[in-house]
């Protein structure tokens, strides 16, 4: 038995972790997410622990900098553009940009390439509009969905919590992907990161900490590789 609860509102991959990404029309979901989500990622060479990563916690300005595909549909090949804060177009490689982050964080820097996303925990990150509704509701204004760097946005009356636990399926039975949703997400300070000045806005973590138990979105993993494109039918499945 299923029954469709929304439609794909929009898709985002972020090729870089912490900077600002990509819209994409359709997503390819293998086993391990969306192909080349959180593909690359800056280190801190001098930090030991589990979570070296140079994210926008350290340098805020990371998520002026937007990075995508020169070849979208090849990101495992394909090269990755920088369109920085100043407007210009450079490669991810480029030495004076890495020289400006190394400046920004402080430290030394590095940058990595996985075959398998730097995922904070799980692979794929899913709210509804009407989740997002609900904290704009609480917080008392508008607030920018790119704050919460979410892979799909579900067009839906429903809170995206009541699906946690089951199976959501995409577009048709042939090529359409299947996810199992599992955790609520727990937020940082990332949230409070405007996304078009870097300022910081303590208040948007208060209201999703004090009035949501510090969640937004809920995490999923790939039941079936497939497609996920903007406009698909998304069905709950037994």
């Amino acid at each position: 038995m299923t029954r469709i609860v929304g439609h794909v509102a929009a898709l985002n991959r972020f090729p870089v972790k912490s900077m600002a990404g990509e819209k994409l029309a359709v997503a390819e979901i293998d086993w391990q997410g969306i192909e080349g989500d959180r593909q690359y990622a800056f280190l801190r060479k001098a930090n030991g622990t589990r979570f070296p990563w140079l994210t926008a916690r350290e340098v805020p300005a990371m998520v002026l900098h937007r990075a995508s595909f020169a070849d979208p549909g090849a990101p495992k090949t394909s090269a990755v553009l920088v369109e920085t804060p100043d407007g210009a177009a450079v490669s991810l490689h480029d030495p004076l940009l890495h020289a400006h982050l190394e400046t920004a964080a402080g430290e030394p820097i590095g940058l990595v390439q996985v075959a398998r996303g730097i995922y904070d925990s799980m692979p794929i990150s899913i709210v509804t509009t009407a989740s997002h509704a609900s904290v704009e509701a609480v917080h008392g204004c508008a607030l920018d969905p790119r704050r919460f760097r979410a892979n799909v946005v579900i067009e839906s009356e429903l809170p995206v919590n009541e699906w946690q636990g089951l199976r959501l399926a995409f577009g048709n039975e042939a090529d359409g992907a299947i996810v199992q949703m599992a955790d609520p997400i727990p937020r940082c300070v990332l949230i409070t990161i405007d996304p078009d000045t870097a300022a910081k806005d303590v208040r948007v973590l208060r209201t999703v900490a004090q009035q949501f138990g510090n969640a937004y979105g809920v995490y999923a993993t790939p039941a079936r590789p497939g497609l996920i494109s903007v406009g698909d039918p998304v069905q709950v499945v037994d």
